[in-house]
Parts: structure tokens; sequence; C-alpha cells
């Protein structure tokens, strides 16, 4: 696996923007060698013990908080799971105040979701800590697009050249804007399909085709990325109902045929059986989805090596 972080140049990862192409590609190789870890009767290793990690989570999570979780105590870290509704940020405490008492108390890695897109950055800017961001608002889960990069490799044996399509909610999708600057990184083709209401048009540079029908977009694609329909996040509606959401963007057999022949399927989850896709696709052999949530603790358990190398180099 080579020399912890020998080539991060920062101590946080709160983007994929801030990542060079050799820093995502040390990632993903650092990742390869923790899969196989995973693969062992014994899934532990003891390289950071000593090291405590904390998960500080203003939003609900169940699949990133459990990855982040195991894949540091298969790491044989200390893990501090903070209650935020338990917390004194509830008693008005404010949120770097909150941080800096988590750093006091020893945390050599703070991983943070929030609703609001920058707090992760901001955190980085106070802290000794490292910060990873487990999703900020709708701005990015690097993480999340690192993990889908890592299976797209692990079922194609490459990005580059790959022609992708993420298709649905754009506008509000974390994990979108993540997997278009880091698989644009790796040398994919990026098509991004959905509603006119649901793709903004900053996100679009010449090089990203944009669909408003699903039967255009598909065609010929290596990869097909379905979003979650994120309800929470939408204030105003932004299509009539979601059987017509389904009707018009849902990834059925037949749509799912547009494209290449064993096309790779993946959903970050969690699913909206039924609105996003069926469950005869999603359920298919054709479907990584679960192989997404494996991998996604092999390439967490990379990210907290390589910057458990760049603080013993500070």
């Amino acid at each position: 696996m080579g020399e912890a972080g020998q080539q991060l140049k920062n101590k946080d990862i709160v983007g994929i923007k801030d990542l060079s192409l050799e820093e995502i590609e040390l990632i993903l190789d650092t990742a390869v060698g923790f899969r196989d870890v995973l693969r062992r009767d014994i899934k532990k290793v003891p390289t950071l013990r000593g090291k405590t990690v904390v998960n500080l989570f203003f939003e609900p999570s169940t699949r990133t908080r459990t990855s982040f979780e195991l894949a540091a105590k298969r790491l044989s870290t200390d893990v501090i799971n903070f209650s935020v509704s338990a917390s004194s940020v509830v008693k008005g405490e404010s949120l770097i105040d909150t941080a800096m008492t988590i750093q006091a108390l020893g945390a050599d890695v703070v991983i943070i979701r929030h609703s609001s897109s920058g707090v992760p950055h901001l955190l980085a800017r106070h802290l000794k800590a490292s910060v990873i961001n487990a999703g900020d608002g709708i701005n990015e889960h690097p993480t999340q697009a690192l993990l889908d990069a890592f299976t797209i490799m692990e079922k194609n044996g490459a990005v580059r050249g790959l022609r992708i399509a993420i298709v649905g909610d754009i506008l509000h999708s974390r994990v979108a804007k993540s997997n278009i600057y880091c698989l644009r990184t790796l040398g994919a083709e990026v098509r991004l399909i959905g509603p006119p209401t649901l793709i903004p048009e900053g996100l679009v540079d010449p090089d990203i085709e944009v669909f408003h029908s699903m039967e255009d977009g598909l065609r010929d694609a290596d990869v097909v990325m379905m979003l979650r329909i994120q309800m929470e996040r939408q204030d105003t509606g932004f299509f009539p109902t979601t059987d017509e959401y389904f009707r018009l963007w849902g990834l059925t057999r037949e749509r799912l045929a547009l494209a290449k022949p064993g096309a790779t399927v993946m959903h970050p989850g969690p699913m909206n059986r039924g609105i996003e896709i069926a469950s005869d696709v999603a359920d298919s052999a054709q479907s990584v989805i679960l192989e997404q949530v494996t991998n996604g603790i092999a390439v967490r358990m990379a990210v907290l090596y390589l910057l458990s190398g760049w603080r013993s180099g500070d």
C-alpha cells in the first residue's frame, strides 16, 4: 500500500475538486489492498491503533456513518459517534466550539455531515485534526464518488473512456456533483439525464452532454448511475408526481436495454423503488448496488490510512 499519505497535499478531504488525478488514483490503489483485507476471515488490522475518529453527523445517516465506523474499526481506531441531539449544540454552543472541544478530547479525524454547504471546509480551517466531508448540503460527498469510481474500475477494469450516464435529481445531489468531478478527472465521458428543473445550468460544461429523454441519454452507455429523488430538499414541485417521474425517468429493463449489453447499474442509496428504479433492475445481475456498499468500507479505510500518514509527517 506504500507509504501512508505520500501524495496527499492536504490534511483534509472536503471535496473531490481539491484532489488531483494522482491523489485520486493513490486512494483507489490503496483501497485495493484494504478490499483484500475485508475478504479475510479476520477483517481487522492494527494499522491505526491508538488513533481516534469522531463521527459528527448533523443529518440522519445509516449507510455513510456505519461505513465510516466499520472502516475505522477495521483499522483498529477508537470511534466516537457524536450525538448532535444530545450535545451542547442544542444548548446554543457554536459549531466551531463543539468541534474544538472534540479536538481537545483527542480526535485525530473528524468526519462531518451537515445540511449546510461549506461546513466541512470551515472546520478544516479551524482544526488541527483531519476533516473528512461525509456530505455537506447540496455541495459534495467525496468518499461516495471515490467508492463509485472504485466500483466502476472493479467492474469494468478502468474508468477512462467509459460513457457514464448520471440520472435524476442532479440539482440537489452532492453525490452527482462529486461524481462529475471525479469521473471527469479519471477520463470518463459523463452524461446527465433528467427533467430540466433538476439539472442546473451551472454544472454543465461543453464536455458534458445533457439529455431530458431517458431513451436518448441511455443509448450506448457503459454505466448507468441512478440518483435518489431528494424529497426532503425540495420545497417546490420539480415534477408533477412520482408516478410521472418513474414513467419518464425511471430505469426499467426496457430502457436499460438501450445501454450497452451488460451495462453496469449503480445507485448510492437509499433507493426509492418504483420511482427511480424498477426492482427487477435493482436486483439484476447488472446491478452493483450492494458492491458499492462493501467497496465503501475499503475506500474509507484507504482515506483514513492516507490521512493518518499526512498527520504523521506534519
